[in-house]
């Protein structure tokens, strides 16, 4: 069986240390698939950019992804990295966004950073709920949907303490439902 290959892609200006920090975790995350970090990057759209709420459209970064990743045959999956607060129409801001069971998924950085909660920056932090962010959001472009457990990487996160609480890994549940498809 072929090995899935992940390509993670700098949406803007990504520091070094964070991209290759989070590509080394979803090594361990997705340890029987071939993690990539892509050395291209997007810049944020202007079209995204909604100037009454000074936030970005994920869904127009997300397709921006996708027609990035229609021309990178070498990927079976993108995930993009961004550092701009995004946010689909009927929510305030989300950490991420993906295609169901599609080929791209997409996390900010903006809302995962300890200073944008008035604490000190943490880079430890940082990585550790930008991991559980996306490995949330690949889980969704294999096809998983929501978990009610809150410790798996599945449940749905409406808040920064929802994020932290739990774990950067699948529940059995989850796993089970993964296992064939990618043999993590």
């Amino acid at each position: 069986m072929e090995r899935m290959r992940i390509g993670i892609l700098r949406v803007g200006q990504i520091k070094d240390s964070v991209f290759e920090r989070l590509g080394e975790n979803l090594n361990i995350a997705f340890h029987n698939a071939t993690i990539t970090l892509i050395s291209e990057s997007l810049a944020p759209s202007k079209k995204a950019f909604d100037e009454k709420r000074q936030q970005y459209r994920s869904d127009i970064i997300l397709t921006e992804i996708r027609s990035y990743a229609e021309n990178e045959k070498s990927q079976d999956r993108v995930l993009g990295i961004a550092d701009t607060d995004i946010f689909i129409p009927r929510m305030n801001f989300v950490f991420g966004q993906a295609d169901f069971q599609g080929k791209v998924a997409l996390i900010s950085l903006w809302r995962l950073k300890p200073e944008f909660y008035g604490r000190k920056s943490n880079l430890e932090i940082l990585i550790q709920r930008a991991t559980k962010e996306a490995v949330h959001e690949i889980g969704h472009t294999l096809g998983l949907e929501h978990c009610p457990d809150p410790f798996c990487v599945m449940y749905f996160s409406n808040s920064i303490f929802e994020t932290d609480r739990k774990q950067s890994l699948f529940c059995s549940r989850c796993y089970l439902k993964v296992e064939n498809d990618l043999a993590i």
